[in-house]
């Protein structure tokens, strides 16, 4: 993780939360290179070798998921996310939290819990059935419902821990 984010400020619950996600995303940043490598690869697979470009296809497509779920959140946790910077740069840094924690609540939590709430029900289905890309049937679709549903997640749960932050002074 970057030096912006700090769980410090936190009751240990909280903080404990926080560096468990702060974690996932460290280990999630990782899967950018099984995913460039396979993109890399369903050239040669599909030009070359005639077999296994689809199923390389598939495999990047769930590890790009997994990978845009973490990946939106660290960037809010960094704060280069919905950051419109050249414009933002001219508030203060205590306006700058306002707006934060009422995008949080006003955009960010309800959406989550949205995607959270309706996409359940399609999400375990999704994941009972082990359900197979609709072209090829190789398995591993379902990872893909299960990151959008961890992407909200993830999403709602920093920003709830954005918004129990102490207030930025000044």
């Amino acid at each position: 993780m970057g030096s912006a984010h700090r769980n410090d400020a936190f009751p240990r619950p909280l903080a404990l939360l926080d560096r468990g996600i702060g974690r996932l995303l460290a280990a999630g940043r990782w899967l950018v290179l099984p995913v460039t490598l396979l993109l890399f690869l369903q050239w040669p697979l599909r030009d070359l070798i005639q077999a296994w470009s689809r199923d390389a296809n598939d495999l990047a497509q769930w590890l790009f998921a997994l990978y845009v779920s973490m990946a939106m959140t660290f960037a809010s946790r960094e704060g280069s996310h919905l950051a419109a910077d050249a414009l933002a740069q001219r508030y203060g840094a205590r306006t700058r939290d306002r707006l934060r924690r009422i995008g949080n609540l006003v955009a960010v939590l309800p959406w989550a819990l949205f995607v959270l709430v309706a996409g359940a029900p399609f999400v375990w289905q999704s994941l009972r059935q082990l359900e197979g890309f609709p072209d090829t049937y190789n398995p591993g679709y379902f990872l893909i419902k299960v990151a959008a549903w961890l992407m909200a997640l993830l999403a709602g749960a920093q920003a709830l821990l954005d918004l129990s932050r102490p207030r930025t002074e000044g």
